[in-house]
């Protein structure tokens, strides 16, 4: 094996590294500062491979646990300050992952402008922000880390002061301070209205200001202006799986919100507008549809009589905050002096700005109309619309069938729904869609899961009729697993006019396949979904339908590269039925941050996508840490915004470079690899009886358990097993633990049994989906730590054949190392990717000291031990070493 490259910090860190150590000095003492100091340089020196290195005392026992509380809080801000100053200096980004590069890309294989635009036209691409536990920071923390950001970009460009006064290299100070005496952790449960404000501060302040200035420069990349096609969407108010705190309430608070903050940026924007406006008739021709809507605005101001452009403002203001007390149901915060008839739609609204700007764009060379402030207005009301952002309606099969069942019985339709077989449900649901009769009767005292599940749909489609269709589109079933399971969903949403027969804006039932078994019968169940007379036209007319895949289940499932395969195979299969079906398949990626939950590069994970499947259409999902770390800053959700755009061009139009020989051989191996993988996975989890018991007491996954993370349990039921378990906290446990056993188990067992390594060799170079599952599971590799690991493993010493499971662990651990090196030919992890190496190992020296704290304080814990320091500081450590890891849950 090769040496590490030597750790080199960037400027920024060593810059903000330096000031928190003034800090940890000025205000948490000397003895503080020399104590971390001292833990930071043996642990450095110890991963540099300094001679002598190993036999220094880490310093760690002499912590007094106050002392340990507040060394855990320096070294997290370290690893926070450590991400900032990495984002600022573009360490995640990918050169290629840019519009422009795209479209170079595609020049170069003969795709021309024509075809990019004909793609764009019909296009989606989404994130969809999620409510999914695993950021563990408070967003306090999170503000003023972000401004440091906005602090250094000043010092960046040789500003002194900041527009209020302060010297910049000051006021950076003074934040860092404000970090220090911030407390980092939740002392109360996030409540979903919590979760539905947090997500608000992105959706407001980054979203709706980045969104259009890309659209601005890609129209210039483009040479023509492009369909508004990059949009936003949300789980959080509408995820109602495994939540009992989301309710129809949730769900009108959350859309209620969204709208009060898109329409008043809406308003700030028209404000502006007529600020600038200026144009005099008396020097400017002024077209007649102009001077209409200054006639309409009922602006009798005599210092306006000649600003027909301001004039047209002052109405357009007047109607918005009509617009905004009708959908809000109270005043905008600064309303307007005139009377103004609500718009009916965003449409009415836009069509008023174009107005505007056609007639700018008419006098002299146009100069004014569609550019600036304007244009990127008329693009954020056709991105955003009165919504902000699409809300997702989502819910499990199995409550889907109960609600039925009792709606069922209640009208006397069936008795026993649920002792039915498939094939006899089937008919049933489709007598109901046959008719548009409702089954609820408003009369009768339904249980308290049917009457939640009726409020929501009703609420959803108060909501669709109040802000537009685009308000609430998708309704999602988890543990999608028969034809029934979406038929099911028609038949609720028929209850409040979501479905009919006759409508054109139907909800869109989304089937969400999970584990490897579900992922297997996708393809005939959406072959069947789409054979059914009642649903075909529907589909055909919109032209296109969603089918969700699950990331975390299937991996929790199977393992991480059946998992992956199987993913592949799914959107495989699913291509000819759609085709068939004569309309585009739009796949929704169920992604978390780590690895084993299909976390990694989004620019890789859509390119490695299976020829034909993207097809200018896809959402993902956005969760937790992932959403500070990619949209926390207007620079990195730009960054990340383009990458998805990008990624989706290239994936949907660069020609196939693989030939049908190399796509049979690599399939086959594929196959047998995750055979093997899947064997091996299967029998350590769910095949060895004391796994179980024995994850439970290595990880911390208990602790975790404390954490004010998210408003939803952590798992389903209250059983202890595996398969009832959600995957974040098994995913994020294993994290703690630096094992990260979803990102790589049963892939050594794989690569060792498989005879040709020359051929896995071939695949790594030649198919893009094969380098990115080794790309991601590389990087997990480099972030654990096996003998980290078997210090937690000693906590499970009381669980009966704990050495043989750690051993099998830890010799899978060292198979998929080695096998990995081989395959891509280097001395060590990450040796061809030197950037991230450098970022990992630049971490590692900060991680372990928090690491042999959290086992130590676990085992106190454990013990008895009541002083609630330690369980401060085992919360303090799973919030340091997730900031230090980054994508780990």
């Amino acid at each position: 094996m090769g040496p590490p490259i030597q750790i080199s910090q960037n400027p920024d860190i060593r810059y903000l590294g330096r000031i928190l150590g003034d800090v940890i000095r000025a205000y948490g003492g000397e003895k503080l500062f020399r104590q971390t100091e001292y833990i930071r340089s043996s642990s450095v020196d110890r991963h540099r491979g300094i001679a002598g290195a190993e036999t220094i005392d880490p310093g760690l026992e002499a912590l007094s646990l106050d002392d340990t509380i507040a060394f855990v809080r320096g070294f997290m801000l370290f690893s926070m300050l450590a991400n900032l100053a990495e984002d600022r200096q573009g360490v995640a980004a990918e050169p290629e992952a840019t519009v422009a590069a795209a479209l170079a890309r595609l020049k170069q294989d003969g795709i021309d402008g024509d075809a990019v635009a004909a793609l764009l036209d019909a296009a989606l691409v989404a994130p969809v922000l999620t409510a999914h536990p695993t950021e563990v920071r408070r967003k306090s923390m999170l503000d003023h880390k972000n401004r440091i950001a906005d602090l250094m970009r000043l010092r960046d460009a040789g500003v002194e002061e900041t527009a209020e006064g302060d010297v910049v290299e000051e006021a950076i100070r003074r934040q860092i301070v404000l970090l220090w005496q911030t407390r980092p952790l939740r002392t109360e449960k996030l409540f979903v209205a919590d979760e539905i404000d947090n997500a608000l501060t992105y959706l407001r302040d980054v979203f709706v200001p980045v969104i259009p200035k890309l659209y601005a420069r890609w129209e210039q990349e483009l040479g023509a202006r492009p369909a508004s096609f990059l949009r936003v969407g949300s789980w959080i108010g509408g995820d109602r799986d495994g939540n009992p705190f989301v309710t129809a309430e949730t769900l009108h608070m959350a859309t209620s919100r969204n709208a009060a903050a898109v329409l008043g940026h809406y308003i700030d924007a028209v404000h502006a507008l007529g600020a600038e406006l200026s144009v005099s008739s008396a020097l400017a021709t002024v077209p007649e549809a102009v001077e209409a809507l200054a006639a309409a605005s009922g602006d009798t101001a005599p210092s306006r009589s000649d600003e027909p452009y301001r004039r047209a403002l002052s109405g357009i203001y007047a109607r918005l905050c009509a617009t905004y007390a009708g959908i809000v149901g109270r005043a905008p915060p600064r309303p307007s002096a005139l009377a103004g008839e609500a718009y009916a739609a965003p449409a009415e609204f836009r069509r008023d700005l174009v107005t505007i700007a056609a007639g700018l764009s008419a006098s002299g060379e146009g100069q004014l109309g569609g550019i600036g402030a304007l244009g990127r207005l008329i693009r954020a009301v056709e991105v955003f619309g009165f919504h902000l952002a699409t809300l997702d309606m989502r819910q499990n099969s199995a409550v889907h069938e109960r609600v039925l069942a009792e709606l069922l019985a209640v009208a006397g339709v069936e008795g026993d729904y649920l002792g039915l077989g498939e094939e006899a449900r089937v008919d049933l649901l489709r007598r109901e869609l046959a008719t548009n009769r409702p089954l609820a009767a408003p009369w009768h005292q339904w249980s308290e899961e049917t009457a939640g599940e009726l409020a929501i749909v009703h609420a959803a489609a108060a909501i669709r009729a109040k802000l537009g269709a685009e308000a609430i589109v998708q309704w999602i079933i988890s543990k999608a697993e028969s034809l029934s399971d979406l038929l099911e969903v028609h038949v609720l949403a028929r209850e409040a006019g979501l479905w009919s027969a006759e409508a054109q804006d139907n909800l869109m039932v989304v089937p969400l396949f999970e584990t490897i078994a579900d992922l297997d019968d996708a393809p005939g169940i959406m072959a069947a979904y789409f054979a059914l007379p009642e649903i075909a036209p529907h589909v055909v007319a919109r032209g296109h339908q969603e089918v969700m895949i699950g990331y975390s289940d299937s991996n929790k499932d199977g393992g991480y590269l059946t998992s992956t395969w199987g993913l592949y195979q799914a959107s495989e299969a699913l291509t000819p039925v759609f085709e068939a079906a004569d309309t585009a398949m739009q796949l929704f990626h169920g992604r978390g941050g780590a690895v084993g939950r299909g976390g990694g590069s989004a620019f890789a994970a859509i390119r490695a996508q299976p020829a034909g499947t993207v097809q200018g259409r896809i959402r993902i999902t956005e969760q937790g840490e992932v959403i500070a770390a990619k949209y926390g800053t207007a620079d990195s959700a730009a960054t990340n915004l383009e990458a998805m755009v990008s990624a989706s061009l290239l994936a949907s139009l660069e020609p196939e470079a693989m030939s049908a020989d190399d796509a049979g051989r690599f399939a086959g191996a594929m196959t047998a690899l995750s055979n093997d993988a899947f064997a091996a996975y299967r029998g350590l989890v769910y095949d060895t009886p004391a796994f179980k018991d024995f994850f439970r007491a290595m990880t911390p996954i208990a602790e975790i358990a404390t954490l004010k993370i998210g408003s939803r349990p952590s798992s389903r039921t209250k059983s202890t097993a595996i398969e009832d378990l959600r995957a974040i906290p098994w995913v994020f446990s294993w994290a703690q633990a630096r094992t990260m056993l979803p990102g790589w188990y049963g892939t050594g067992e794989a690569f060792a049994a498989f005879a040709d390594q020359a051929l896995l060799a071939d695949m790594a170079q030649s198919w893009p989906f094969f380098g990115a599952l080794l790309g991601n599971m590389e990087m997990v590799l480099a972030k654990s730590d096996i003998g980290i690991a078997a210090r937690y493993a000693e906590l499970a010493g009381h669980v009966g054949g704990h050495a043989a499971i750690f051993s099998r662990i830890r010799d899978g651990w060292h198979r998929a190392h080695d096998g990995l090196l081989t395959i891509t030919g280097q001395s060590r992890l990450l040796e061809n990717n030197p950037a991230l190496e450098a970022s990992i190992r630049l971490r590692l020296p900060y991680i372990e000291p928090l690491n042999l704290l959290q086992i130590e304080l676990m085992k106190r814990h454990r013990a008895g031990e009541t002083d609630p320091r330690i369980a401060e500081g085992i919360q303090l450590t799973i919030n340091a070493i997730a900031t230090a890891l980054r994508n780990s849950g």
